[in-house]
């Protein structure tokens, strides 16, 4: 599974190189909130008919949340599958991150309702036992169809940190999402940790600050 070169907007150049070797069932997939101290790892995968070009989708993180908003409906209205993953924070602990969200990718490939031919998964670690994959670094950001699939997934779930947040309001999970920012440290500081807070990731001493570009709100 060959590692492709650094593009800066996602087009179907990707997608194009399997529709004509007669693969018309492609799925992009991507994940959102690796970064996190706090919540589930969330994947999306999408499925488009064949040519199929949504003007404004991009790179999630690239996007504001209102642009996010109207494009994770029209994504739904428009793909011709799309499937959604969650793994919680307890099995994020119990495997770790980086199993956690390939086996979000895996959940959420499985919901799609039908079975692609070939997954265009984002970065280098993505694997199946059973279905054809690629990995594309920087896929969310290259190609169209991972770029619809972060879309998604940070949609789905940032609403679901909005919903931990009526439950656990000291924290500001609605503002953001769970990442570390100061006045999230403050508020764990100030509180200690809640159910939903991924304890192997305060063993790891993370620190103000370090939170990814995938803090966005």
């Amino acid at each position: 599974m060959g590692i492709r070169t650094l593009r800066h907007h996602p087009t179907l150049d990707f997608e194009q190189e399997y529709w004509d070797q007669g693969i018309d069932l492609i799925a992009g997939v991507d994940e959102a909130g690796r970064g996190p101290l706090a919540g589930p790892v969330v994947a999306a995968a999408v499925v488009f008919p064949r040519g199929k070009l949504i003007e404004g989708v991009d790179d999630s993180k690239r996007l504001s949340a209102k642009k996010r908003e109207v494009l994770f409906h029209t994504i739904y209205e428009q793909a011709l599958g799309v499937g959604v993953g969650i793994v919680s924070h307890e099995v994020i602990d119990s495997i770790n991150i980086f199993q956690a969200s390939i086996l979000a990718m895996r959940k959420a490939i499985e919901r799609l309702r039908l079975e692609p031919q070939i997954i265009l998964a984002d970065g280098n670690s993505f694997t199946h036992d059973r279905l054809r994959y690629v990995n594309i670094v920087h896929g969310d950001s290259r190609s169209f169809t991972i770029a619809a699939a972060s879309i998604i997934a940070k949609v789905t779930r940032d609403d679901l940190m909005r919903e931990f947040h009526e439950l656990f309001p000291v924290y500001g999970f609605d503002r953001h999402k769970g990442y570390g920012t100061k006045r999230h440290f403050h508020a764990i500081q100030q509180h200690g940790l809640c159910e939903i807070h991924r304890r192997s990731f305060h063993t790891q001493r993370v620190e103000p600050g370090s939170s990814t570009t995938d803090a966005r709100p």
